[in-house]
């Protein structure tokens, strides 16, 4: 499960990071990014070309009668992608990647749970495996470009605090998971959950909790509750 996030930038690190073009992109630092919410994501064009824009999070399959579907698949199982109608076509051939400084957990404690801020252990970004679709509005023919982050069973210290977990993409894997003609049989060794070494934890305010609340001092370490 991955249902909030931080992106606070700087850009030149996602220029640099994923060797990546910035276009058109206002781009806001977010300590609290929630679905259906307008956040940079990266894509490739057929000319290899990797270029950020900002896409809506919650996925709408390009055949879908109602964008309402979007709060239900912000997340997609990395297990199923090639099966499920909603995600299968863009597993295919629309992948993308999320930029994220961390990403938020909520652990079950005694008389409710205590939010967690999951970090790179070297301070990097981390490159989440998405994928995204684009839909018409049939009222005002508007396109929207939404996405969702693909999730795997949780290893280590993570499934300490939840089963799921999003796909933290190797930067050597960047490429493979961009390029629309990657054979399929090349993907599924990418769905999988990132060591521990690879990952900084430490538990963080309730105030995450609202979507309102959105400043540093939210990935602030706190006591364990």
């Amino acid at each position: 499960m991955c249902g909030r996030y931080a992106l606070y930038g700087p850009v030149s690190r996602l220029r640099e990071q994923f060797d990546a073009r910035i276009e058109e992109l206002d781009f806001t630092p977010r300590f609290n990014a929630a679905p259906m919410q307008w956040l940079p994501v990266l894509r490739q064009r057929p000319t290899g070309e990797r270029v950020f824009h900002l896409l809506r999070w919650g996925l709408v399959p390009s055949w879908a009668k109602d964008e309402r579907i979007a709060t239900k698949l912000i997340n997609a199982r990395g297990e199923s992608l090639a099966d499920r109608p909603s995600f299968r076509a863009a597993y295919r051939r629309r992948r993308c990647i999320v930029p994220v400084n961390g990403f938020y957990e909520w652990k079950a404690v005694a008389g409710g749970t205590q939010p967690y801020f999951i970090h790179a252990a070297n301070d990097a970004l981390f490159g989440l495996a998405g994928l995204w679709e684009r839909w018409t509005r049939p009222e005002d023919g508007e396109v929207v470009d939404s996405f969702t982050i693909v999730t795997t069973d949780a290893a280590g210290r993570m499934r300490e605090l939840h089963e799921r977990m999003p796909v933290i993409l190797a930067p050597q894997a960047y490429a493979t998971w961009l390029d629309a003609t990657t054979p399929l049989e090349r993907l599924p060794p990418l769905i999988t959950a990132a060591p521990d070494e690879a990952l900084a934890v430490h538990p963080v305010s309730k105030a995450v909790g609202s979507v309102r609340n959105d400043s540093e001092a939210l990935i602030a370490p706190q006591s364990d509750a």
